[in-house]
């Protein structure tokens, strides 16, 4: 069963997303800060991680160096949801090595799921 790392401090969203993944049958792990995200993934290698960008402690982009800087934190793919849109976001975290993008507002959680199975699928394989 693959494992999925939910990072998102809205709960409403979360409890949504994490409930949508469970049953496509992921094992998804919660964190609701960037702080809980690092110290998550100093215990367990999940094979996604489900990043937002706007967190309390540490944004999703102090995530992203901390991963890509320490080894500690294993290299788990990354994909944003995020509600930061603009071309530098984008930018930024796709030179901090995520595999994929997305803004809240313009997909829906069905999309979104069906991208994070077709995605996982994918890598599983190889």
């Amino acid at each position: 069963m693959a494992q999925v790392l939910l990072v998102e401090d809205d709960p409403f969203l979360s409890t949504l997303l994490k409930n949508r993944l469970q049953k496509e049958g992921l094992d998804v792990l919660l964190a609701k800060t960037g702080s809980e995200a690092l110290e998550t993934l100093k215990k367990s290698q999940p094979d996604l991680v489900l990043l937002d960008l706007i967190l309390p402690e540490k944004s999703g982009f102090e995530v992203l160096e901390a991963m890509t800087s320490e080894p500690q934190y294993g290299k788990p793919p990354v994909i944003i949801i995020s509600n930061l849109g603009q071309d530098q976001d984008i930018d930024r975290a796709k030179q901090l090595g995520v595999v994929d993008y997305f803004i809240k507002a313009q997909i829906s959680i069905d999309d979104l799921v069906q991208k994070i199975k077709n995605y996982l699928s994918t890598a599983l394989k190889q």
